[in-house]
């Protein structure tokens, strides 16, 4: 992925349709963030068809069409609610705001596909539990680096097979670029957008739990600052933490929004992961200094190292995956608990996060 700006990160894959054009309609609306690109890319690429777009700024809504000059443009929020045939609404919002329109769209009899972070307080979170328990419905959350990026997908892969034995340790890197004069207001407001691990550690955190295969972990430490940033004092620019798995597998990782100018990409996103018998390394975004391409993943065993580049050579399975769950009311892209645990931990790893830039 050559882009240098992450905020409209929207990778393309292979074709995979699951469904008949038709059979899987899709309302898209809340365009505030552009990861509604990658997610409707995912969608398409996997059979969905995008019937509506809606959003109150007009301007965002043409921005939207010109990468989907087919989708047709609803009058309101009520038009896609209302429409029997629609069976997801999937939505980039403010993120202090992603959940309460998740529970009007399942209030509605949809299921919805957010962007990440899905929530900003741990309120939120139980309000949604809540809805999804009457409804029955299923609250989506788009973790694209690990759902969106080959090398991850590959990764998880090669953990399943065996390959590097049980993972028992996860040190993930997911440094991002400010592009400060390209942010929305919100981005700056700690209210709306959550914190620094709220929001990029909610990928993080789900990777650890997805890996290591763990279904509960506690947070021992974390700690966010503003080291650079006095103009806009409630962005944390920088933030890391500590947990441990209710399997033993511990995870230590690094998020922050100081990508150099210089680098080919928006984030030198890798991730390292040790097992009993291997370890697996993977460069998401670029090969730094080396290649300018993406998914690069490098595998020691006991009877070799090997580097894949993995580009176009294993797809996006969890779309497909998501949109058979819709349909079939099964759980095989990913479990509800999951989701909300990931969204669980990072919440409480922003709520007792140490400030350690407050005082200097």
């Amino acid at each position: 992925m050559g882009s240098k700006d992450g905020m409209n990160y929207a990778p393309k894959g292979k074709i995979n349709r699951v469904v008949e054009p038709g059979e899987f309609n899709v309302g898209v609306t809340a365009l505030d963030h552009g990861h509604i690109n990658g997610m409707t890319n995912g969608l398409i690429e996997a059979g969905a068809t995008i019937k509506y777009v809606y959003d109150p700024d007009p301007e965002k809504v043409a921005n939207y069409l010109e990468s989907f000059p087919d989708v047709a443009v609803a009058d309101s929020l009520e038009q896609i609610l209302e429409d029997p045939t629609i069976h997801l609404v999937a939505a980039a919002a403010v993120p202090n705001l992603r959940s309460a329109l998740g529970n009007r769209v399942m209030r509605a009899g949809k299921d919805y596909f957010t962007d990440k972070t899905g929530f900003t307080t741990l309120e939120q979170l139980e309000e949604t539990k809540k809805v999804v328990a009457e409804t029955g419905k299923k609250y989506w959350v788009y973790f694209s680096e690990r759902l969106h990026v080959e090398g991850a997908v590959f990764a998880g892969q090669l953990i399943e097979e065996g390959r590097i034995g049980r993972v028992i340790q996860v040190t993930g890197f997911g440094p991002h670029r400010l592009d400060k004069e390209k942010r929305p207001d919100w981005f700056f407001k700690k209210e709306q957008y959550g914190g620094i691990l709220a929001d990029i550690g909610s990928h993080q955190i789900e990777q650890f739990l997805y890996y290591t295969g763990n279904d509960d972990a506690k947070v021992l430490h974390s700690k966010v600052g503003n080291y650079n940033n006095p103009d806009t004092p409630e962005l944390e620019d920088y933030g890391d933490a500590t947990l441990v798995g209710d399997n033993g597998a511990t995870f230590i990782f690094k998020v922050d929004w100081f990508t150099p100018d210089g680098l080919g990409t928006w984030g030198d996103g890798r991730t390292f992961i040790t097992g009993t018998e291997g370890t697996i390394e993977i460069r998401k975004y670029i090969n730094v200094a080396t290649e300018q391409t993406g998914d690069h993943l490098f595998l020691v065993t006991k009877d070799s190292e090997e580097h894949y580049s993995l580009t176009g050579e294993v797809g996006f399975p969890f779309f497909g995956e998501m949109i058979l769950d819709c349909v079939n009311r099964t759980e095989n892209a990913m479990t509800q608990e999951h989701i909300f645990k990931a969204q669980e931990l990072c919440l409480k790893a922003q709520e007792q996060a140490l400030h350690i830039t407050a005082n200097l």
